[in-house]
């Protein structure tokens, strides 16, 4: 298997370590983190441990033992499996002289992982990690990256059959065997129906209500299914942007299944025919837009979409360095402007708006409005200061 290189996560990665005892580095499963754990771990003393290997010699009952006289950089893979290991580093991690750093990537957020209690604040580094994004696969391959999403395994397959076929056993796998492994009980193919349904619904407004009825469940269990999938990077759920405007706004949030070509698969598209002949692709156009421009600014926690009950709407807020930057994904041969981007426009004080589609050329829509290809969204958002560390 070809390995594609991610010098800018790389680099991140090292920086963190120089800074922080601990980094953090966190992803789903099969996007990475392993191959790049490596990658940085190369040519230094230290040791590397696979918590998923049932003969790991990391074992709770003597994982100090096991950890206290190493040098160097210790990578932990899989953390989940030992979340009480969290408690023994902060001890670890408070030596002085520190004779070793951590590297510990997980697959599941820590707020689905029982038994982390123990804070690391001030001792931790988290990285996000997700798939491969445009930058790192090249312009020429947007279309591919967009079909088969970004896990590298599925990106690098010889051909979309061989892609579909990998996808298709992940989402197998994940369901059977990754989530029990969290401590968590629910049927393989309750969470499939429901993944599905998030599928149908992606990149509209959450409705609990009707997911409850659709599963013959209550509405506090179909939110908890909503939780788990999100803790484990498979759905993402977008903000509602809210403040006192004077506007009814939507409160709920939008809901994306994160990766393009998972998407592809629970909603049974094959191959690019299927895709654009499906009356999906434009909620798919917008999710995989959507998450490029999030890996790349890193600024999950300062996104949002904005949608008011008289019909005005943005898909994308940005909140940067005291700025407000709105995005909108239009699967269009030449967008235009709308009466709805003025009054989000006016409404939010946005310092600029861009549209976001699949074409070649760059025109302005207007002052502060500009439409702009996908491909060249990297050098835009530097360009704005929006790019990670600006």
């Amino acid at each position: 298997m070809t390995i594609l290189p991610r010098p800018l996560l790389l680099q991140q990665v090292q920086d963190a370590l120089k800074q922080f005892p601990v980094v953090l580095l966190l992803g789903p499963r099969q996007c990475g983190k392993t191959t790049l754990a490596r990658q940085v771990q190369k040519r230094q003393e230290g040791a590397y441990f696979d918590l998923e290997d049932p003969e790991t010699p990391l074992k709770p009952e003597i994982a100090k033992t096991v950890l206290k006289d190493l040098k160097g950089l210790i990578v932990i893979d899989e953390f989940q499996r030992q979340p009480e290991l969290f408690q023994l580093l902060r001890v670890l991690a408070d030596r002085k002289p520190l004779p070793a750093k951590f590297l510990i990537l997980g697959s599941a957020s820590l707020d689905i992982v029982r038994g982390v209690s123990e804070s690391l604040a001030g001792r931790v580094a988290y990285i996000r990690m997700s798939g491969f994004s445009i930058t790192e696969v090249g312009a020429d391959q947007g279309k591919t990256l967009w079909l088969r999403g970004g896990f590298p395994d599925s990106f690098l397959s010889k051909n979309d059959k061989m892609s579909f076929v990998w996808r298709t056993h992940f989402t197998q796998s994940f369901l059977e065997r990754d989530i029990p492994q969290l401590g968590i009980r629910i049927p393989a193919p309750t969470l499939r129906r429901f993944w599905t349904m998030v599928a149908h619904f992606h990149g509209q407004i959450w409705n609990a209500a009707a997911f409850a009825r659709s599963l013959g469940t209550k509405e506090d269990t179909a939110r908890r299914y909503l939780d788990i999938l999100s803790g484990a990077y498979m759905i993402r759920q977008l903000p509602a942007w809210f403040e006192n405007i004077g506007k009814r706004l939507v409160k709920a949030p939008k809901i994306f299944v994160r990766d393009p070509g998972i998407l592809h698969v629970l909603l049974g598209l094959r191959d690019r025919m299927q895709l654009l002949s499906s009356p999906q692709m434009g909620f798919s156009w917008e999710g995989f837009v959507l998450e490029q421009i999030l890996s790349l600014t890193e600024a999950e926690r300062d996104a949002y979409y904005y949608k008011t009950h008289a019909g005005a709407e943005l898909d994308l807020l940005l909140l940067k360095n005291g700025k407000r930057y709105g995005f909108e994904f239009k699967l269009a041969d030449a967008p235009g402007s709308s009466k709805s981007m003025h009054t989000v426009s006016r409404d939010l004080k946005l310092d600029h708006l861009w549209v976001v589609y699949p074409g070649s050329r760059r025109y302005p829509l207007g002052k502060g409005f500009e439409v702009v290809p996908l491909l060249e969204l990297p050098s835009l958002l530097e360009k704005h200061g929006l790019s990670p560390g600006q």
